[in-house]
């Protein structure tokens, strides 16, 4: 089976290729078969080659490998190797309660409705701001962190669901109560810190 990458390529190779044949040759568009040949060089194979690059690319921006291929985000993941429970990525990271290779993903989408599409959205913001803009230095969220990601996995979860948390779930839910701003789980990446913090190392 031809994996999504190699499909791309082999799409944009025939749609080079068929748009020169009409380019060198626009005589022939001027039967039936040329005509077919036009429509598929000029619009079907292209549109299937950005149709299948677009979905082959959305997947792979939700791997962490994908977000940390950014050189601004290089102490963000050298932060999931902090040697330190408090560090709430670096716990969830280690610990596996998040997939390791869509550690950034996981987190940090939107678990709304429309959340994958507005993670995306935001992804491709990042990209333009990167490229052709200034980054955030430091790096902020656009928006106060939700406690509906957090609840997203934990909610329901025996450890979670102690008296303590139970006790506050109502605020916990509405956010009049943030896990990230109460002064419970508040330790996060902090990358300007680094410098200062033991790391850990995955068994081989």
């Amino acid at each position: 089976m031809i994996d999504p990458q190699t499909l791309v390529f082999l799409l944009i190779g025939a749609s080079i290729l068929l748009i020169l044949v009409v380019v060198i040759r626009p005589s022939i568009t001027a039967s039936r078969e040329g005509k077919i040949i036009a429509f598929l060089a000029l619009f079907v194979v292209p549109v299937v080659a950005a149709g299948v690059g677009a979905s082959e690319h959305m997947e792979r921006s939700e791997h962490t490998q994908f977000c940390l291929s950014c050189h601004i985000m290089e102490p963000y993941g050298r932060s999931l190797y902090v040697d330190d429970p408090s560090y709430i990525p670096a716990a969830h990271f280690q610990n596996h309660r998040i997939p390791a290779d869509t550690a950034c993903y996981t987190c940090h989408t939107d678990y709304a409705m429309f959340g994958t599409i507005h993670a995306k959205l935001e992804g491709l913001h990042h990209v333009y701001v990167y490229w052709f803009g200034t980054p955030m230095n430091p790096i902020r969220l656009y928006q106060p962190y939700n406690n509906r990601e957090c609840l997203h996995c934990h909610a329901g979860a025996r450890s979670f669901e102690d008296p303590t948390h139970l006790a506050m779930m109502g605020d916990l839910k509405s956010n009049k109560l943030s896990c990230t701003t109460s002064g419970c789980h508040d330790t996060f990446h902090n990358v300007d810190k680094l410098g200062q913090v033991k790391f850990w190392k995955a068994a081989e």
